[in-house]
Parts: C-alpha cells; structure tokens; sequence
C-alpha cells in the first residue's frame, strides 16, 4: 500500500474472513454488519478471498463517539485492506456501504480493483419528495422512539409483502441490537454524504446493481452514478427491494460474478 497519513480518530476494523482467491470486500448497510451476507458467502468464497467488514459503530467493531464522516469510515477499511494485505480488492458495498465504497476508491484508488454498488447513491439525501419524507421519518424516529421501533420501521420498508414476514422478523431482531448513539451518529453521516461531482474520478470497473421496486434509494440516483462513473454499467433485478442480496439472492450473485469475472486483472 503506498504510504498514507490516515485520519484522525481511524479504528481497527471487526471483520470475518474465508476463502482463496483475490480479495472481495464486502460493505453491509446502515445498522448491519459483517452477518449479512449469509446467501453470499458460500458462492463468493469458492472463487474470492472474501472479507466481510463490521463498519465503525456497527457489530463488533468500536464505536468511538461521534460525528462520523464517510471519509473516516473509508479510512477505516483502507488501514483494515492494508493490515491484511488484501488489496487490490473488488469492493462491493449495499447502502451505506456503497457510500464508503465510493469513498474509499476515491481517496484510496490503488486499494481497489473494481466496486460494485448496490442500492446506493453519490448523495443519500434524496431530491425526491417521498425518499425525502421517508428520510425525515427515520431521522425523527432515531431521538423520539427506541430502537425496537426503529428496527420495525426499516425492517417494514426493506420486506413488506406478506411471504416475507421471516425476513421481515430476522432483520428487525438484528436492526435492534444496534446502539442508539451510534446509529444516530451513522444516520448523520450518511446525511452528509456527496460525492457527485467526484464521480468521473472513479476510473475502476464499476457496476451498479438497482432493485427495481427500491422504495429508499430511488433508481435516477443510481442512474446517475452510470452517467458519471466512467467504465461502468447498469443491472436492474426485478422483483427487488432495497435488500437485493437477500431478496433476490440467485440473482444477485450471478450478476456480481458475471461483472467480476470480466474486471481485469491486477494493475
């Protein structure tokens, strides 16, 4: 890793590590962790060396106090690539996650190979009055309700439909193991993040993977990181909410090995 004066306050990352191959990192959502790629992690080890990250105030990772900037949190997982020797690596990131992923190709472009961005955008404060709405909803129910509230809440939007109550349950038991202060601290980051004039900066193969039926990231935002990004493209998965990989798990992961197998080698 060529030598780089980290950010103030960076921590050492939790993270959980299995298979041979090159390195395939993966960057979960807001109120995840490391735990949330269990439909990807058997198909994904069996080609990549694949690294699952606990982002800073998410799982086992520490949870310094805030405010939290993007830029730290990309700094972060630059000191963890390096730590494990586990660069160049395709950098895959969900949400939030793929914030930090464009972060991290931005001010670390030799640690990453390629980035697949999934449900995410350069700027997650959406234009959109409904996301906007949604957004406010979410911000005022962080410091008026608990957390079992708030885990309900989100759990509903990512899988509404009746045959998903399990995934629904799941998701809202582990969206309530969160820590109050920091999620709230990640919700303000993520608040603050724009990287859309930076985008023609990103010069790695970069795919865009969009559920069509995402109700928190609208499809234009995605769109427009395919219009900026230079070498990228564009996989719409019908049938798929905000949650993509779990949602639409086969799907998904054909997808993300198709672009990987096509990304070329090591520069």
């Amino acid at each position: 890793m060529t030598k780089h004066v980290p950010l103030p306050n960076t921590v050492d990352l939790a993270y959980s590590e299995a298979g041979h191959g090159p390195p395939l990192v993966l960057l979960h959502g807001l109120g995840s962790s490391a735990n949330d790629w269990p439909l990807q992690l058997p198909i994904f080890t069996q080609r990549y060396r694949t690294v699952a990250v606990d982002l800073r105030g998410h799982g086992q990772s520490p949870r310094p106090a805030g405010p939290y900037r993007i830029e730290q949190m990309a700094a972060d997982v630059a000191q963890l690539l390096a730590r494990l020797n586990a660069h160049p690596a395709h950098v895959l990131g969900i949400s939030l996650g793929g914030a930090v992923a464009q972060q991290l190709t931005l001010d670390f472009p030799q640690l990453v190979r390629s980035l697949v961005l999934v449900n995410t955008a350069a700027r997650l404060v959406s234009d959109q009055w409904r996301q906007r709405l949604m957004g406010l909803r979410r911000v005022t129910g962080v410091y008026l309700y608990g957390m079992d509230r708030v885990a309900e809440g989100v759990a509903q939007r990512l899988f509404p439909r009746p045959e998903q109550a399990a995934l629904r349950q799941e998701t809202a038991d582990r969206l309530r193991s969160n820590d109050m202060a920091a999620y709230r601290t990640n919700l303000w980051a993520a608040a603050r993040f724009d990287v859309r004039t930076r985008l023609g900066e990103i010069v790695c193969p970069t795919l865009v993977v969009a559920g069509d039926e995402d109700s928190t990231v609208p499809l234009a935002s995605k769109r427009l990181l395919v219009e900026r990004i230079p070498y990228s493209r564009l996989e719409i998965i019908t049938h798929s909410g905000h949650a993509t990989p779990v949602d639409q798990p086969e799907a998904f992961n054909q997808v993300v090995l198709q672009f990987l197998d096509m990304v070329p080698g090591y520069y």
